[in-house]
């Protein structure tokens, strides 16, 4: 349980930290910097820049609150008084719409940054995992399209659908699955027997022979469970972004089929079932030590650093993504929405959102108990 607190609270602080960290930059006055919601447990006031940094009682989620963006929220009053004078910074509201996106587009971007470094940091250790083909299953698609044993994926599956390059086998794999009812374009590359030099092919898998298993489309390529070490900075970077970019597909591709009906709501996790998926990959991992529970957590942290980023990127009013649509608006019109309008739709969009948080978290118990 501490470790997934710790988990979670450090994914929300960097989210925040970025908020905070643009809001300073651009001479905005932070009223408080929180750790959760509801009272406040510890709280500690800054001299210098005014800002009072707390942790309160409930471990989920976190605030960066900017000077005119709570509106008359009675909670900030003390504080409000001080930052009048202008000494501390100017109120969110009267800072620039670029200032303002950059403060909000922050959040986001830093849940980007921590998986991108946790990435580096998991990717060093364990290797890559490469896309290439240790078995073909007799009669599936892959048989059809001519792919052979020791063939490596190269790009094709990710490029057609997301217009970028696959590197791992999850890329592969999670494509098929998600868009496994059409048929594929595949590009791989395959050992010259005479010289052991690559030579690249083109291939289509057809979705006449794809195969359904448990709910997966599955064209017949089993893979090596190896992972290759990397052979460059260069690489290790190529292959860390390639683990973050899958991860925000995965999420991607998760509200998609969202969208289309295809995920009943015990298939959603929320912050109960996230804190027990953590403590047991934390309980199996251990006996290996230290070393596997980090990389393992850090793994963990990658995947919901990059959730959070894009969830936060949905344009729903209380969401980042909802103040970015809202500053949009104002860059091409030229003029701001009524900041106590948009803090009324953000305040109604809160409580659909606490609402909606109250049903995932009960639906959670109720699977868990």
């Amino acid at each position: 349980m501490i470790m997934a607190l710790l988990v979670l609270s450090m994914i929300v602080l960097f989210h925040e930290l970025g908020h905070f960290l643009l809001a300073r930059a651009n001479g905005i006055a932070v009223l408080e910097f929180s750790l959760g919601f509801g009272p406040r447990l510890l709280s500690w006031k800054s001299k210098n820049s005014g800002t009072r940094y707390s942790i309160k009682c409930i471990p989920f989620g976190g605030s960066c609150a900017m000077l005119g963006e709570f509106g008359d929220e009675p909670e900030f009053d003390d504080l409000r008084e001080e930052f009048a004078d202008g000494k501390h910074g100017a109120s969110f509201f009267e800072k620039s719409p670029l200032a303002k996106l950059s403060v909000v587009a922050a959040g986001p971007l830093f849940n980007f940054i921590m998986a991108f470094v946790l990435s580096i940091a998991v990717v060093a250790w364990s290797g890559c995992d490469v896309p290439e083909i240790a078995q073909v299953v007799e009669g599936c698609a892959a048989e059809q399209a001519g792919l052979q044993k020791g063939d490596i994926i190269t790009n094709d599956i990710i490029k057609i659908l997301y217009g970028c390059e696959g590197y791992y086998v999850n890329d592969v794999d999670d494509r098929i699955v998600v868009h496994g009812n059409q048929d594929m374009e595949v590009q791989f590359k395959r050992p010259n027997v005479e010289d052991g030099t690559w030579e690249t092919y083109d291939a289509v898998l057809d979705s006449d022979y794809y195969y359904y298993q448990q709910g997966r489309y599955l064209s017949g390529m089993n893979f090596y469970g190896n992972r290759p070490a990397t052979e460059s900075i260069f690489k290790l970077l190529k292959y860390s972004a390639a683990e973050v970019r899958y991860n925000i597909l995965s999420v991607v591709d998760s509200l998609a089929m969202i969208g289309k009906g295809k995920v009943e709501k015990d298939d959603i996790a929320g912050p109960v079932r996230i804190v027990s998926m953590i403590d047991e990959t934390v309980e199996t991992v251990s006996p290996y030590g230290m070393v596997y529970v980090i990389m393992n957590v850090f793994n963990l942290m990658i995947m919901f650093s990059a959730n959070l980023g894009v969830m936060n990127l949905l344009p729903f009013p209380a969401l980042d993504g909802g103040r970015i649509l809202f500053l949009v608006w104002e860059l091409v019109t030229g003029k701001p929405l009524n900041p106590k309008f948009e803090n009324l739709v953000n305040m109604i969009s809160m409580a659909l959102l606490m609402a909606f948080m109250v049903f995932v978290i009960f639906n959670d118990l109720t699977l868990l108990f």
